[in-house]
């Protein structure tokens, strides 16, 4: 049994009664869901455990019966993978494919953007967001603090439920770090962090250890600086209540993913394990997520995390300033 923190378990702050029905009506019949963006190994990993009854992993009740897959021109590891992972999801998987989003969206219960560039997401999601059916966003939610609050607020007006995630946060050696009273004093989150030309910085694989520092310290951060080197980059939030939380980003082995943690119990180092695969851990909360229309992460959780992200950004861009997060 894999425990869970508090603030992975924490219910968002939508109210979600007009999705109760959707929620009834969904435990009879399978949830069809329609992918968006085929330009990531996520989507045939998602794809496999929700459609095929004989993989490790697979979780009944929903079913990836269309996707459009997209792609972004503005990044290459976006537009290189789309044709490719199309011709799986049609031929090998005999998934519908469709040729714009409003086509993907006629009929579908729920959704997934999984466009890899995250700067498509808002633009995706106001497309999506018109059909009133819950979303998740795979990570990043957004490449700067501005979309991602914007993704929410069309949320709330619309009514429509949203989950963003990394798989880091449900990984075994990182979902079940602390014991259920057991407090942290601080946090020190490290993975493999590369910067790529055509990708904000620290929003492609940062993300991912960022996750792994909020599921774990929970929000309150209000200021961050980042320190640049040869091979990490490391980042530096202070939190309101004078706790630590740290990132260090590596572009050197080994490429695992881990948290050192200081609580009022212990001292402790953990690395994710992929004993069970991340995409099969994260898979079961969102058919969750799509049953109740409730996301597991607070909206407060998944905007700071982006708040994070870009004020560390916008600092390695100011050569190390400190960036108060109420300034963004």
């Amino acid at each position: 049994m894999i425990k869970v923190c508090a603030n992975v378990s924490s219910i968002g702050i939508y109210s979600y009664k007009s999705h109760e029905k959707f929620a009834r009506e969904q435990t009879m019949s399978t949830i069809k869901v329609g992918m968006v963006g085929l330009d990531t190994s996520h989507c045939p990993a998602f794809a496999k455990l929700l459609n095929n009854p004989e993989v490790a992993g697979y979780v009944p009740g929903c079913q990836v019966v269309r996707a459009f897959p997209g792609g972004s021109e503005l990044f290459s590891s976006s537009i290189n993978r789309v044709e490719g992972f199309t011709k799986q999801f049609k031929d090998e998987f005999g998934i519908e494919i469709a040729g714009s989003l409003e086509e993907l969206a006629d009929g579908m219960d729920a959704f997934m953007l999984e466009s890899v560039d995250g700067r498509q997401h808002l633009e995706q999601f106001k497309v999506l967001a018109e059909y009133g059916k819950p979303v998740f966003i795979d990570k990043p939610l957004a490449c700067c603090y501005d979309d991602a609050v914007e993704i929410f607020k069309i949320a709330r007006e619309k009514n429509v439920p949203v989950m963003t995630s990394s798989s880091l946060r449900y990984a075994m050696g990182i979902a079940d770090a602390l014991e259920a009273d057991e407090h942290v004093q601080a946090c020190h989150a490290f993975g493999p962090m590369s910067i790529l030309e055509d990708y904000r910085d620290y929003f492609w694989y940062g993300i991912h250890s960022a996750e792994v520092l909020f599921s774990l310290m929970g929000t309150g951060c209000k200021e961050v600086h980042s320190v640049v080197g040869k091979d990490y980059d490391l980042l530096v939030g202070v939190w309101e209540d004078g706790r630590i939380g740290t990132v260090t980003g590596k572009r050197v082995e080994p490429y695992n993913f881990g948290c050192s943690l200081l609580t009022d119990k212990c001292e402790k180092t953990t690395v994710a394990t992929t004993d069970i695969p991340w995409y099969n851990l994260m898979i079961g909360p969102i058919v969750d997520f799509y049953k109740t229309g409730k996301s597991p992460i607070a909206e407060a959780e998944s905007l700071e995390i982006i708040a994070f992200l870009e004020a560390a950004s916008r600092s390695r861009a100011a050569n190390g300033a400190i960036i108060a997060l109420n300034s963004l």
